[in-house]
């Protein structure tokens, strides 16, 4: 089917999952409450990945709410994203970087998503006038590249990411734009059957170098459709690299995160950063893993890899700015440093804390000596 048919066909209701899954009356209650707070959204091509054998399937853990979500532990904002926006949409934290929130949508709402608080809600916080980002982009020339983000890029109309590639590839101080989006995972057909979209790309990547930045999490994602999405963004002109989050039950383990590396390194997609999961409200609790113990894990699976998959960051997204995790040099003494600073004192500052067993984020009031 079409990707357009695809996303009619989404599994939306606690009715459609526990039809699908067959599940009893009590659980389409539970269901109920959990999509009533933060919506569910699946693909069907995205579900068809899911081993209905496994109890414990890490496709299923990423797509399937869980109670867990109804916890209130954690923050809607562990990054600062409301203390970083200038104006409606647009996000300006790092000094050469400017986010641009430029939809809602997804093609599948994500358990572990840390944008929780409007994706599939609310469109209080995008940008809904792309002249007015691009003007604040082109009136802050230290701003040399673009997310544009969301919710998922590609979940914008074909006209509105031209719109968007139009304004942005016209702006001198621009050397790239990147377009961020988990479709390449959830609904490849989108990119790679879609030939307006892909005309876009080929006309605007000789105007401006394009990155498409993608989300692989977990080997059983990389399929013979995502693959061709990959490769048809690969042939008009855009690079494509990848975001990981460090994922409980999903990647957290070395043999699976490192087949994940090798599989994308294998396709021409370069691995540049994995994430510490956010200590998001309903996330926080089912996927976070204590620093200590993920540092393990990266170092573990880097050690699999050739060089260009060596090259990968382990990183968390502190309100402070991009912390690289770089190891425990000693028992609970771990060591980190600035990859990005939101205040130029951290400016590649390179800092050393003591680190208990279960601590799975820096304190947002950090203190550096």
């Amino acid at each position: 089917m079409s990707w357009q048919e695809e996303l009619k066909k989404c599994i939306t209701t606690a009715d459609e999952l526990c039809d699908k899954l067959r599940l009893s009356e009590s659980d389409r209650k539970k269901y109920e409450e959990i999509i009533s707070r933060f919506p569910m959204m699946i693909t069907p091509y995205y579900f068809s990945l899911i081993d209905g054998n496994d109890t414990e399937d890490p496709i299923a853990r990423m797509c399937i709410p869980s109670e867990s979500e109804l916890t209130q532990e954690g923050s809607f904002d562990t990054s600062g994203e409301n203390s970083n926006t200038k104006q409606e949409g647009v996000q300006h934290k790092y000094t050469q970087s400017a986010l641009i929130l430029s939809t809602n949508a997804c093609a599948m709402y994500c358990r572990h998503c840390f944008r929780k608080r409007f994706v599939g809600l609310s469109e209080k916080e995008l940008n809904k006038q792309v002249d007015k980002a691009a003007s604040y982009v082109r009136s802050h020339p230290e701003i040399t590249n673009v997310l544009i983000s969301g919710g998922d890029s590609l979940m914008n109309t074909n006209d509105v990411i031209r719109r968007y590639l139009e304004e942005l590839c016209s702006i001198p101080n621009l050397d790239l734009i990147r377009i961020c989006s988990r479709i390449p995972v959830t609904l490849p057909q989108r990119i790679y059957d879609d030939e307006e979209l892909l005309n876009i790309f080929k006309e605007y990547s000789d105007k401006k170098q394009l990155y498409l930045v993608a989300q692989f999490n977990h080997p059983r994602e990389i399929t013979s459709e995502s693959i061709a999405a990959v490769r048809a963004a690969q042939r008009c002109g855009l690079q494509v690299r990848n975001q990981t989050v460090l994922l409980r039950g999903v990647n957290d383990d070395p043999s699976v995160l490192g087949e994940l590396l090798r599989s994308l390194t294998r396709i021409g997609v370069v691995p540049y950063y994995i994430f510490q999961c956010r200590p998001v409200t309903g996330v926080k609790s089912r996927f976070q893993i204590p620093l200590r113990e993920g540092v393990r894990i990266v170092d573990d699976a880097k050690s699999l890899q050739n060089g260009i998959g060596k090259s990968v960051r382990y990183c968390m997204s502190h309100p402070l700015g991009k912390i690289e995790i770089l190891g425990e040099i000693e028992e609970g003494k771990m060591l980190f440093k600035f990859h990005e600073n939101k205040y130029p004192e951290y400016k590649s500052r390179i800092f050393i804390k003591q680190i208990e067993k279960d601590t799975t984020w820096l304190d947002e009031n950090l203190h550096i000596d």
